[in-house]
């Protein structure tokens, strides 16, 4: 039960709002990737809006593009068909997620037949990093259990690293 007394006479100070802005490289490299044939997937924790928001502005997501999204809580109730079905459409992104979500997309992907890389910071990520082709840790952001998890570290946590990496080796 609140106190009435103590909830009287406040004044509104102000209102914080961060952003988190994309590494200008990051563009290019999404463009990239879509040349080369690599289909780029956003799974996050973040909310749908801001998702799809980031994905546009990072070219993973074009002007004008119907963006396919499921949350975390869509997931849970769709079966293994269905996602993989939801898988073979364009502009993925999935928000709201877990790891055990993570996990369930990679092993889904993978049986379709498809090589895939997973790249992560968090404690979250490590599941998805562990049972990836390839998991791919930030070096710098990254915590230990992330990069323990992962094949790879990135020492600049940048995405376009992975593509130029990718460039070397083809």
């Amino acid at each position: 039960k609140t106190n009435k007394a103590t909830e009287k006479e406040f004044v509104f100070v102000g209102l914080v709002g961060m952003l988190d802005q994309p590494r200008k490289e990051v563009y290019a490299a999404i463009k990239k990737c879509h040349s080369a044939g690599i289909k780029v997937i956003m799974v996050t924790g973040d909310y749908s809006l801001t998702a799809e928001s980031i994905a546009r502005k990072v070219g993973l997501i074009s002007n004008g593009a119907v963006a396919s999204i499921l949350t975390g809580e869509e997931l849970e109730k769709i079966s293994d068909h269905k996602l993989k079905e939801f898988l073979k459409k364009e502009n993925i992104i999935f928000a709201r997620t877990n790891p055990g979500h993570k996990l369930r997309i990679v092993r889904a992907l993978q049986s379709m037949g498809e090589i895939v890389t997973v790249t992560g910071d968090g404690v979250n990520d490590a599941p998805a990093l562990k049972h990836a082709d390839m998991g791919i840790a930030m070096g710098l952001s990254g915590t230990e259990v992330a990069r323990e998890a992962s094949n790879m570290v990135l020492m600049d946590d940048n995405f376009a690293t992975i593509v130029y990496a990718i460039e070397e080796g083809r």
